[in-house]
């Protein structure tokens, strides 16, 4: 599940600011282009032959994989709460950018905790402390400037998305602060992302299988449900002017 970023995304030597500017450019156009498409699926043939070929990856080498690592949930979890925690940095340049600088100083406390009491984040030592997680992506930071949630999207190898949710996703790769590492160290934090990935397909492995494969059209199934959870994260069922409800399947006819 490695994703391809860019070369021009990449931070290889180049001036962080400029590449932020960019990204975000980037971001906003991709979003803008889409705007006014959320009431629709005009990629649905794609997205279906995309959603069959991701449901063939997860039948015949995720699911098998995952599988192994039901019998250990401590494995699994400390897999989850070590990619939770290389995540914050991330989180913590979205705050700023969405001016949440009392999240962001949270999120920054919360790293330093987890990392230095947690075994470098081994263990959510801030969760059990009481702190907010906080979690957020440059999808919420487009939607927070104002951009549409574009059309929906099924990735190769990532899934459920949208326009705007798959722009934010190739500019937190970018953006993320860990690529200031060695290239060694940017590799082991993204094979320990994959593997709490692979964990967290085991640890749910009843709820994923019913949407895959007990749905009676299991595409439909996963864009209701990650457009429902999505909304409701960004919180567009809280009475705002865009209400739109979480329950009701945007694309029925």
């Amino acid at each position: 599940m490695m994703r391809v970023i860019p070369t021009f995304l990449t931070p290889s030597g180049q001036n962080p600011a400029r590449n932020l500017a960019l990204c975000c450019l980037l971001a906003v156009g991709l979003g803008g282009c889409a705007d006014g498409l959320a009431d629709r699926d005009p990629l649905e043939p794609l997205n279906r032959d995309i959603h069959a070929f991701n449901l063939a990856v997860d039948q015949f080498a995720l699911r098998p994989v995952a599988s192994s690592t039901t019998g250990n949930g401590e494995v699994a979890a400390r897999l989850s709460d070590f990619a939770g925690n290389l995540g914050k940095p991330a989180d913590v340049v979205n705050n700023v950018l969405q001016l949440r600088l009392v999240k962001a100083s949270e999120n920054v406390l919360r790293f330093g905790v987890n990392t230095i009491f947690g075994l470098g984040g081994l263990f959510d030592v801030a969760s059990a402390a009481g702190m907010p997680e906080n979690d957020t992506d440059f999808g919420e930071t487009l939607h927070v400037w104002g951009i549409g949630e574009g059309a929906y999207l099924e990735v190769p190898f990532m899934g459920p998305s949208t326009t705007r949710d798959f722009a934010g996703t190739l500019i937190d790769m970018a953006i993320d602060p860990l690529n200031q590492l060695n290239r060694d160290q940017v590799r082991g934090a993204a094979a320990a992302k994959l593997a709490a990935r692979v964990a967290d397909r085991g640890r749910y492995s009843e709820m994923v299988d019913s949407i895959l494969y007990e749905s009676a059209d299991s595409y439909a199934q996963a864009r209701l449900l990650y457009l429902q959870n999505r909304r409701h994260q960004l919180g567009q069922d809280s009475g705002e002017d865009d209400f739109v409800d979480p329950y009701e399947d945007p694309y029925a006819e």
